[in-house]
């Protein structure tokens, strides 16, 4: 039978179980109100625990600690009395804003989406599924506009050496969601998540810190990795299907716009030129043993360096933007510096609301020390089975599967279950950096198959300007082999680190 003909009777299951997916995480709301409803069940269910006296060993200090009434008196004091500084103590709060000011020149000044044109364009055919799959996996520093800039870019690049630019459409669009969390390139989740981890490992320790660089090691190896899965899948299956060809009256492409003007090519080569210039300069300040970015003993694991490290991160981004910038004239006085910044803020707007709530839940959960109750309480069933641990890791890589086709913010869903795993495994000896690292994977893996994601829709429109009749089925039979191959081939990666005990990145510890 041929492939077209299994793939025809294929998608109506797969169509179905798509539609299921969309009509559940259509009853959901919006994630600012999801968290306050949450809020609303964690204080009932508080009350509940309160009333029967039940208490617990609190993993932080050892003392025996009852959950406490949000319905209480005491409980209606604290929330609002602290509302302003939870939000405003967020630890991802500052570290976001901080680094998206950097990135945001690199973004509006076109600097990251030269930079893609360049990656993608003028590469042989043998090459062009890893170049664009990589370049989706380096286009996650641009976070949403990623997926604006790089997936039609695909099948720009996919025809110019004459192969489907649906293949195109496929690979850049499943790069870029199921790999959203692997990149070479520091990136704003980065601050985001280790900021999440960070306040959930101080349920355990109080002097946790979570560096934004805390996978970055691991990251790199599974940018690589995931880029060459894309292409082997690709070149062994979807390559293989019958059903490529654009429609014989889709519009075509200019392939004008994979240029890079004189300009711009002379843009990216300066920036280049600043970037290693500034690496160069902050590798030559922190060679010195008694260096001020060092910390006690000249450590760098334990400094001032790491502790700042998105402040470092936003001035790379900002100081490669301006270069370019300023190189292509868009840039043309200093007072563009400024707004350029504050319209990269704006963007952030929707996120930063989201912290307002997501803030109180985590805030009211501390408090009411439910989050010592589960946390504890699972450590010590988990232990009393003995569960190898990495059964335990397979377990948490389903469970936050699941949630992700649902719940597609990443934000969201680690600010939901980050309170509850990372103080859990942090009790059974697992570092949060470890935890962290098997969230990367499970936000990642199903994005690329869920109708939940809007990016799968605007993909699903990039799709239908070359074959006017695929639908959701359609772009899901592309990218499921994709999807659990870099997911089954990622999870390997990450047993493989954690077996050989190789640090995930920067002060992380081994295990």
């Amino acid at each position: 039978m041929s492939t077209t003909t299994d793939t025809r009777e294929q998608l109506p299951r797969l169509v179905r179980a798509m539609a299921v997916i969309e009509r559940a995480g259509n009853a959901l709301p919006h994630p600012f109100w999801l968290f306050w409803i949450l809020s609303g069940i964690l204080a009932v269910v508080s009350a509940i625990l309160a009333g029967f006296d039940i208490s617990v060993v609190s993993p932080k200090d050892g003392k025996t600690v009852a959950v406490q009434n949000l319905l209480s008196g005491d409980g209606l004091q604290m929330a609002v009395s602290t509302a302003i500084s939870n939000f405003a103590e967020f630890p991802p709060m500052a570290t976001i804003v901080v680094v998206i000011m950097g990135v945001a020149l690199a973004e509006r000044t076109g600097f990251l989406q030269a930079l893609m044109r360049v990656s993608v364009s003028r590469v042989p055919q043998s090459m062009v599924v890893f170049a664009v799959a990589f370049a989706g996996t380096m286009a996650h520093v641009a976070s949403a506009a990623a997926y604006i800039i790089l997936v039609p870019l695909g099948g720009l690049a996919f025809r110019a050496v004459g192969r489907s630019p649906i293949l195109g459409i496929v690979v850049a669009y499943t790069a870029i969601a199921s790999g959203y969390d692997a990149s070479p390139i520091p990136t704003p989740n980065d601050a985001i998540f280790a900021g999440i981890t960070t306040a959930a490992a101080k349920t355990v320790d109080p002097n946790a810190y979570i560096s934004p660089l805390s996978n970055w090691f691991f990251n790199i190896a599974s940018s690589v990795l995931l880029a060459l899965v894309i292409t082997l899948v690709t070149r062994l299956v979807l390559s293989k299907r019958t059903d490529l060809e654009a429609d014989p009256d889709a519009p075509g492409d200019d392939p004008d716009q994979l240029k890079v003007s004189v300009a711009e090519r002379t843009g990216l080569r300066r920036a280049g030129i600043v970037f290693l210039l500034a690496a160069v300069a902050i590798v030559a300040v922190l060679v010195p043993h008694d260096s001020p970015l060092r910390g006690e003993n000249g450590s760098i694991v334990e400094s001032p360096f790491l502790d700042g490290i998105a402040m470092v991160v936003a001035v790379l981004f900002g100081i490669v933007g301006i270069t370019y910038g300023v190189t292509v004239k868009a840039i043309e006085r200093a007072a563009d510096v400024p707004k350029l910044m504050a319209e990269g803020i704006k963007q952030m707007a929707p996120v930063l609301v989201l912290f307002f709530a997501i803030a109180q839940f985590l805030a009211y959960f501390d408090w009411s020390n439910i989050g010592d109750l589960l946390s504890a309480e699972s450590a010590r069933v988990l232990g009393d089975l003995g569960a190898p641990k990495v059964v335990i890791f397979l377990g948490i890589l389903v469970l936050l599967t699941v949630i992700n086709v649902l719940v597609t913010s990443g934000s969201a869903m680690w600010s939901l279950t980050a309170p509850i795993l990372v103080p859990m495994m942090l009790l059974l000896s697992v570092p949060a950096e470890t935890t962290q690292a098997l969230f990367r994977i499970a936000d990642s893996g199903s994005t690329a198959i869920t109708p939940m994601s809007p990016y799968f829709v605007m993909a699903l429109g990039f799709l239908q300007r070359y074959r006017k009749d695929a639908g959701v089925g359609t772009l899901a039979s592309y990218t499921v082999p994709l999807a659990i191959a870099m997911t089954v081939a990622w999870t390997l990666l990450f047993l493989a680190w954690w077996a050989l005990g190789i640090p995930l990145g920067p002060g992380a510890p081994v295990r």
